[in-house]
């Protein structure tokens, strides 16, 4: 399946159905989750990385159960806005859970997502360094995914 513009890709959803936002990282995939009418994003979980087939098989079944039509993934661009290998790499990948899943997708900007979370969560949130870990992922999916959903947003 191929990568769609964002715009396209929640234009083409249908009445109802949400967004799952995916911040990939080495261990883990961060999960969020749009509401029915894509204006709020908000941290679902996250997901141990594995090998693709199972993470395929656990982003669909959130899809299922959630009634989500669509993926937005983290795009890890350069700070100078390039393509480097990570981006590459998150590139291929959401082609791969695409196309294992069935679902459209798009890549959305993920720069500095994962920095702001945590100095929101170490400024307000008042976590300690574990718990931050266990909730960052979840909340930089959030954030990306909120970005998304307003810079998508008409009128």
């Amino acid at each position: 399946m191929a990568l769609f513009n964002l715009t396209d890709l929640r234009a083409g959803l249908p009445r109802g159905e949400r967004l799952i936002g995916l911040d990939p990282g080495a261990k883990t995939i961060g999960v969020a989750l749009s509401d029915v009418g894509l204006m709020l994003a908000s941290p679902y979980g996250s997901l141990r990385r594995a090998k693709l087939k199972a993470n395929a098989a656990e982003v669909l079944a959130i899809a299922r159960k959630e009634g989500a039509g669509g993926v937005v993934v983290g795009l890890p661009l350069s700070m100078d806005g390039t393509m480097g290998p990570a981006a590459q790499a998150a590139r291929d990948w959401t082609l791969a859970l695409s196309a294992a899943t069935g679902l459209p997708a798009a890549l959305w900007d993920e720069r500095l997502s994962s920095a702001a979370v945590n100095r929101f969560l170490i400024g307000e949130a008042d976590l300690s360094r574990g718990k931050r870990a266990e909730a960052v992922d979840r909340a930089a999916a959030a954030w990306m995914l909120q970005a998304a959903l307003d810079a998508t947003r008409s009128g």
